[in-house]
């Protein structure tokens, strides 16, 4: 990437404002959903520092400045130290492993103090960072062997001490820059995603129809589609081959994987989901009472601190991992269309604007956050609504919590800094 040091107009004016104001207004609203969710009729004080909104008031300030002081650094910065940015990280990662405070099942804390800070969080953009700055060298070139496996090795092996820590929310989001390296050319790309949606539905229709049913069923569908190939001379027989062989395999792994791998709340997450039992008490409480307070919502929902639900504290984490649902049981469908849209409008917003990058590195780092940003929204929806298993992710910028609110301003700020320097690059 070659900079030209030009720099006559003001960062301010180059400042992608359409962005900003995307991120300030779901800065805004999940600071005012976690008051609802949390408020307390003794700390009336949207501004009381010893409460939930108070806190998180702080922390919207903390990354604001740090958001504010990225903009101020040189955009080069970010690509030539993007390595050192991801040891460092990692290295946070095994400290959680050594030092790590556990909480609700996973050892993804560690404190300093009355400070808690979850590395994973960071670890996200790290990941995007680095992959951004190796697939920005001269040399690297996804068609080859080694630098696909370089590239796969940079996500894995976050990924895999994410997954050391029992933190499987987290480590699934590192799936998304398989985005990133189909965008960029990687042959098998658009293969493995689709190998990824086929494994998603043969897992869970095995569960619901059962080995031998599945075993049937692929083997009819493999008769018609070798049939149909042949007869029309198509090429292709040894991928689609090849297809099915890893669908019968799998098919033949899912009872060890459900039984012998998943954890015991795992798997009722899972079978809850399916329908495949009803515990409305135990691993199906949250869900069941999401689902309460977002469709009890209605049209135009209870309004602002009226949603009974969350006055109740019937949702647990109800200002974490659940805020959805205070924003579907107080503002009704039309409040949770307005945040969907508000994300679709900062995912879109974030793919235009890294097309237009006149370096791989903006360019890539874009994708990369647009994938991170996409499966966190994604998942955490879709559990508050009953669509996806409850494995704890925050949605972003809405969710309480200083690691998140921090990591995601400043990869979103980075990203906007790299646009600001776009006409700077030759």
């Amino acid at each position: 990437m070659i900079y030209n040091n030009d720099s006559r107009n003001s960062i301010i004016g180059k400042i992608d404002w359409i962005t900003v104001l995307i991120y300030l207004a779901l800065v805004m609203v999940g600071w005012f959903s976690i008051f609802s969710a949390k408020y307390n009729e003794l700390h009336p004080s949207i501004f009381d520092f010893s409460m939930e909104y108070g806190k998180q008031l702080v922390w919207i300030g903390a990354a604001l400045l740090i958001g504010f002081v990225v903009l101020l650094i040189d955009a080069k910065f970010f690509n030539v130290f993007s390595m050192w940015i991801y040891v460092v990280v990692l290295a946070a990662l095994f400290m959680v492993l050594v030092y790590g405070k556990a909480t609700k099942g996973a050892t993804a804390w560690i404190e300093f103090g009355p400070v808690k800070f979850q590395p994973s969080e960071f670890a996200k953009m790290a990941t995007a960072l680095a992959l951004a700055g190796y697939l920005d060298r001269l040399d690297v070139d996804l068609r080859k062997r080694k630098d696909i496996l370089v590239s796969c090795l940079l996500v894995l092996v976050p990924m895999a001490l994410v997954l050391l820590q029992n933190d499987t929310g987290s480590a699934i989001v590192f799936v998304s820059f398989i985005f990133v390296l189909y965008r960029e050319g990687m042959p098998g790309a658009g293969a493995l995603m689709l190998c990824g949606v086929l494994a998603v539905l043969v897992f869970v229709f095995t569960l619901l129809w059962g080995q031998k049913t599945m075993f049937i069923i692929l083997g009819i569908l493999f008769v018609l589609v070798m049939a149909f190939r042949l007869l029309t001379k198509r090429r292709g027989l040894v991928p689609t081959v090849a297809v099915f062989m890893f669908m019968f395999v799998f098919v033949f792994s899912v009872d060890f994987a459900f039984n012998k791998v998943l954890l015991d709340h795992q798997r009722s997450r899972i079978e809850v989901l399916l329908g495949m039992k009803e515990d409305n008490k135990g691993a199906g409480y949250n869900v069941y009472q999401s689902k309460i307070a977002i469709g009890s919502g209605g049209l135009a929902g209870k309004g602002f601190l009226e949603g009974t639900q969350t006055k109740y504290d019937f949702v647990p984490e109800q200002h974490t991992d659940f805020i959805f649902c205070t924003i579907g049981e107080e503002g009704g469908f039309l409040g949770t269309s307005a945040v969907v849209l508000l994300y679709v409008a900062l995912l879109m917003r974030i793919v235009t604007l890294a097309e237009r990058q006149r370096s791989t590195f903006s360019r890539v780092y874009g994708y990369g956050i647009a994938g991170i940003f996409f499966v966190h929204v994604a998942i955490n929806i879709g559990m508050t609504v009953g669509l996806v298993p409850v494995i704890g992710i925050p949605l972003p910028f809405l969710s309480y919590g200083g690691s998140s609110m921090l990591a995601f301003t400043i990869m979103l700020a980075i990203f906007v800094k790299q646009d600001a320097n776009r006409l700077n690059v030759l």
